[in-house]
Formats: C-alpha cells, structure tokens, sequence
C-alpha cells in the first residue's frame, strides 16, 4: 500500500501569492474611498496652429465634473469670447469670433473641482493644466509692381515681415485664388513676350506654408500648369470653397460663338494624372462663382442669376432670380448672398437675398458695385463702391463702406481719389484688417509699351501701385473711433489675404 501526497507547485505558490496581495490592495483603496484627482485628458487643439475655419476646441475630463466650476475657472489668454456646451466629461468651447491671426494662446484651468467632491465632503480640485496654440501667420499675396517683381506673385508675411516671390520673371500673373489650406495658389499668367490678355494659362504654384503643424511643407515656388490655351481662351475662372473644383469660363479661338463654362478637378487623380476637363451643359453667361457648398455656380444669365449644379443637368437650375443680373457674394454658410439689381436709370441697387426669401435693399448707388465681402466675426457687409461725380465725363470716386445687416447702417471706411478706377479690396479671414490696393495708370503713354508693362483689366498701363492695411473695428465702436489705414511697404496691386 502506498501514501500519495498532494504538492503545491511553485507556479501556484506564486498565483496564490500574488492574488492575495491585489485583495488587499483592493481592500485598501476601498477603505481609503475614491482619492483619484480629476484631470484634463486631452486637449484637441494641444499644440496645433488654427485657422479662422477652426470655431471650437475640446477639454475631455478623466472624471465627471462640476460644469460650473470648471466655466468659472477656465481662462484664455489671449482672452478669446465663446461658449460652452457639455457632453457627459467633454467640454466643448466654441469661438464667437474667429481667433485673431499671428498670435500664441494658452488655456489654463486650475481650481475646478469634480461632480462629486461636495456630497463626498471633501476639497478636491482638478490637477492644474495649461495647454497652448497658435493661429496662422497674417499672410498676404499681390502682384508685384516695381521693377524686380514685375508681374510676379509675391507672398508677405506680415506677422515673420518676410518677402517671397512664388512665381518666375517669365510669366506675367493675372489674377489669382489661393486653395483653402494656404499650401498653394491657383493663379492666370501670359508669358513676358506677349502682350496679348487672352492668352492666359491656369498654374498652380506652392507657397511653402504647411496647413497642419509639425508637418513639411512642400517646398516654395514649384509651378505647374494646369491648364493651357492652344484652343480656347481662358477668360476667368474660379476654385471652390473646399478646394477640389475649377471651373473656367472659355471661348473657342476658332468658334468666337463657342463660349461657356467649362469645370475640372482642382487635384490629380491617384495614377498622377491630370484632371478631365468637362463642359458645363447649359446657356452661355457672364460673371459667376461657386456657391460656399462647392457644388453648384451661380451665373449671371440672360436677364438674371441662376443656380447651376455641377453634377447633372445644368440645363435645370436649381434655383433663378428673374430680378438680379449678379450674384456678388455669399456668406460663408451660404444662408445669405449679397446681389445687384440693375435698374432701367443705369442705377445699381445692393439687396441681401437669404434662403428664407428674404430681400432686403441695403443701398443704391450711381456708380458700380465692384466687390463685396461678409465679415465672419459680425453681421457686417464691406463692399467697395464708386460713385458717378461726373456724368459728362463719367468720373467715378471708388469708397470702401460696411454695412451692418441688421440694420442696413452704413459706415463709411476710405475714400479714394477719382483717378484711382481700378481698385481691389480684399477682407482678412479674422474679419480684422482689410487690403486695398491704389494703381496709378500710366500718364499718357506715347509709343509703343514695354512688352513686359502691366496692365490693368480695362487694359490701362500701370505706373506703379501701392498697398493700403485698413484695422476694422465693429461698426459700433467705428462710429467713435477713427480709423486711418497704414501704407504697407510693398509695391504692388490685387491684394488678397491668404486663409
């Protein structure tokens, strides 16, 4: 007869061991209650750069918090103005107005206690936590006026005050668009040897800025060509809000009556190759531009403005407005567009159209309605205007005016010199500054021009041009602050702030 006995095998000691002190640790923090202090988890704009397209940040807790205290104790500095909503631990800030560009923030929160400290009856507050960001550069781009930049594209940091010339001596730039993330400019040239204004080609050209921080940013100035005019003429042309559309209104060289839109993909495809160019199927127009939702053009048209889609049949507007001859812009949501009406008495008058149906008249003017902008920080309107002071001369005085759209007050900013006809405005996207060029035309040329000499889109030679920063205030404060503009040290015209 044999005993067996039972042993206890090391790896089991271990176990054994090893579940009876997690027991006793568990038993421990039981007795000693809930003593984890709140903290902040994640930031999401933690060392990010922003842009005015940013409106909200996000603080996620590690524990449920007191949503007063935590209100009460956040601080911005810069101080930036908005509001809170709540999700379970998530707090959510958003922006009232966009954050003013060049500038570094940091948010902290410190004293903030979490939900359940006061029924526990105990003082415990939030680990202190400091987070920072910045926001974009205040970027400008225009075309160069003197002689070194002479029709090149030249790109100004204002915040850094430094210069970059994007585009070659060899190509006179015409007009331009920046794509949305800054990293690259959409822009018409001609080549230096022709003088001919219609026989500009669509580039691309890369500015060297990175949209997204900690990423490289494709080298400046690399240009590449888009789409040339061996066929049809490229008259203008616009890219879309989102940044994935062109579309370009042509005219055959051969077939003068072979005349309409014509749109394609603003990137390549996977393969690298380039984009199709496609026909917009519908009724030639006149001026136009992409509505905010990138997906339809609104074109002047016969005796009004129609909604094209630019997928389908644009023979079937979307939408007509029988009673406008333009659409001059839309805000940013595309709830609101501003649009001219051309009277029988050679009048203008300015309506806000709404897509509640909403027309409300905001002004009339002799002259010419030649651009307008929607401030995204204030229900404001800035629209450059001229008006006649001389019929028999047909002299227009060029004036910048905001317009708040509540109450359709205007509020003069500049008036410009008579002489000065060919002006261009253009409004920061913190709705803080506004750029105005002033071009002086050339006195009385004699002779033949210079191959190489600018002109304006009148055809008039250019001189020289310079470049005007207007600071904006609300219209409120304008009325009893004077503002007065700042000549930039920049020689040049078609300024447009990059977004």
């Amino acid at each position: 007869m044999t005993k067996s006995k039972t042993f206890i095998q090391p790896l089991d000691r271990m176990a054994i061991a090893l579940m009876l002190l997690l027991s006793l640790l568990i038993g421990f923090m039981i007795l000693q209650g809930d003593a984890v202090t709140a903290r902040v988890r994640n930031f999401s704009w933690q060392n990010q750069q922003i842009g005015a397209e940013d409106i909200s940040f996000s603080l996620n807790f590690s524990r449920p918090m007191d949503t007063k205290s935590v209100e009460d104790n956040l601080k911005i500095d810069p101080p930036l103005a908005g509001k809170v909503s709540w999700a379970g631990r998530r707090m959510v800030y958003t922006l009232l107005t966009p954050a003013p560009y060049g500038t570094n923030y940091q948010v902290k929160l410190q004293g903030a206690k979490d939900k359940f400290v006061q029924q526990e009856g105990k003082n415990r507050v939030i680990q202190p936590f400091t987070g920072s960001f910045r926001t974009r550069d205040r970027v400008i781009l225009y075309i160069g006026a003197n002689q070194e930049e002479q029709g090149q594209l030249v790109l100004y940091n204002l915040t850094q005050e430094q210069k970059r010339v994007l585009t070659p001596k060899d190509l006179v730039v015409m007009d331009f668009e920046p794509f949305p993330n800054g990293e690259k400019i959409l822009f018409s040239a001609r080549t230096t040897n022709n003088q001919d204004l219609l026989s500009a080609q669509l580039y691309t050209v890369t500015t060297g800025i990175s949209a997204k921080s900690g990423e490289q940013a494709e080298p400046a100035a690399r240009v590449d060509l888009i789409l040339d005019s061996k066929e049809y003429q490229n008259l203008k042309f616009d890219l879309s809000p989102d940044g994935e559309t062109i579309v370009v209104q042509r005219g055959n060289r051969a077939n003068p009556g072979d005349f309409g839109l014509w749109f394609m993909s603003a990137t390549s495809n996977n393969s690298g190759e380039k984009p199709t160019l496609k026909r917009l199927q519908s009724q030639p127009g006149g001026d136009f531009m992409i509505t905010p939702d990138s997906k339809a053009v609104a074109v002047a048209q016969g005796q009004g403005a129609a909604i094209l889609p630019l997928q389908g049949d644009a023979n079937k507007p979307l939408d007509f407005l029988p009673q406008f001859g333009l659409v001059q812009a839309f805000s940013k949501d595309g709830s609101q567009a501003a649009m001219v009406k051309f009277n029988t008495d050679y009048t203008r008058d300015l309506f806000l159209v709404t897509n509640q149906g909403v027309q409300k008249q905001l002004l009339k003017t002799t002259g010419s309605i030649i651009n307008c902008q929607f401030d995204t920080a204030s229900p404001t309107l800035y629209c450059l205007l001229t008006q006649l002071v001389s019929k028999e001369q047909y002299i227009e005085q060029p004036y910048v005016v905001a317009i708040d759209l509540k109450t359709a007050q205007q509020k003069p900013l500049l008036v410009l010199p008579p002489e000065q006809r060919n002006v261009q405005m253009s409004l920061s996207p913190d709705g803080l500054g506004l750029l105005v060029d002033q071009v002086v035309p050339q006195p009385n040329p004699t002779g033949a021009l210079p191959e190489n000499m600018l002109k304006t889109d009148d055809g008039d030679a250019i001189a020289t041009s310079s470049l005007w920063l207007m600071p904006l205030l609300p219209i409120a404060d304008a009325a009893t602050v004077e503002i007065r503009p700042e000549q930039l040290p920049l020689v040049g015209f078609r300024p447009r702030w990059l977004s």
